[in-house]
């Protein structure tokens, strides 16, 4: 039997990343949620629509676009991720989840309005067959929304946490090959045009978008830069450098913090297109 299209991130979202990012959920949208709300603003959402939410993760996003009367449908890999989802939604009456790799996954053609995803669409191994799959299950003149990461340096959100910690270990190794399947996969905005375009949608646009974010006070955004993504993964692997790491990130994300909490630069795309 041949493997499943995306089998390596479906591994790493059910044992690695998911549970952590499960357990740090609340955080994680606080930062997040800015991204997303100005990405479902590009969206014309209310009764009678169906919303299909890529990535859905935890589900808050499900969640939002479902406030608006919108029958809103989460699809993510990660059954740890749903089920921390099902678990803060047990009544969201138009929200509801289904565990499914939205690459290949057979949707009921043209059943959905528009589609949305915060962070979730960098990670298919065929970008193309993926978006193509989507559009299918959007309905003529349904609409597309989603938000993107742009560069690491572009992200200080991200990279001061790193370049902090690279003073104690050793950078991680580079994707093999540009636009490999990760959070920056979408930072080239042609490569996205053409991505989607070759998938069949229309009208595409990708706009940049810069916000000063973050998911609380100091010990929290210390807490989460320690255990979420790169920087993370590079602490298991170096538990001797933890103290030196820990201090030194601690003392780079001071100076940012004042009374709303911890807040750093974030730049994205809002990619929008038509079925």
């Amino acid at each position: 039997m041949s493997e499943p299209a995306n089998a390596q991130q479906v591994a790493y979202w059910n044992e690695a990343a998911g549970p952590t990012w499960a357990d740090l959920q609340a955080p994680l949208d606080r930062q997040l949620s800015p991204l997303g709300q100005r990405a479902m603003a590009e969206l014309e959402l209310g009764p009678g629509k169906r919303v299909l939410d890529i990535g859905c993760g935890a589900g808050a996003t499900t969640l939002d676009l479902a406030a608006s009367g919108a029958d809103a449908l989460g699809v993510d890999i990660s059954h740890v991720l749903l089920d921390a989802a099902r678990r803060r939604a047990p009544e969201a009456g138009l929200a509801r989840f289904l565990e499914a790799d939205a690459q290949t996954y057979p949707f009921e053609p043209a059943s959905f309005d528009a589609v949305f995803s915060r962070f979730g669409v960098m990670f298919f191994a065929d970008p193309a067959a993926a978006f193509a799959n989507i559009r299918r299950a959007m309905k003529p003149g349904g609409r597309l929304a989603f938000v993107c990461w742009r560069t690491p340096a572009e992200n200080p959100i991200m990279s001061l946490p790193m370049m902090a910690a690279l003073a104690h270990v050793d950078s991680p190794p580079a994707p093999s090959e540009p636009g490999a399947p990760g959070p920056f996969a979408f930072a080239d905005p042609k490569r996205v045009e053409a991505i989607l375009t070759t998938a069949g949608f229309q009208d595409v646009a990708v706009t940049p978008h810069e916000a000063d974010i973050g998911p609380g006070d100091l010990d929290t955004t210390l807490g989460l830069a320690l255990k979420v993504g790169p920087l993370g993964a590079l602490l298991r692997e170096n538990p001797d450098k933890r103290d030196a790491v820990i201090s030194a990130v601690r003392a780079a994300l001071a100076p940012f913090d004042g009374p709303d909490g911890v807040k750093l630069g974030s730049a994205t795309w809002i990619v929008t297109a038509g079925a």
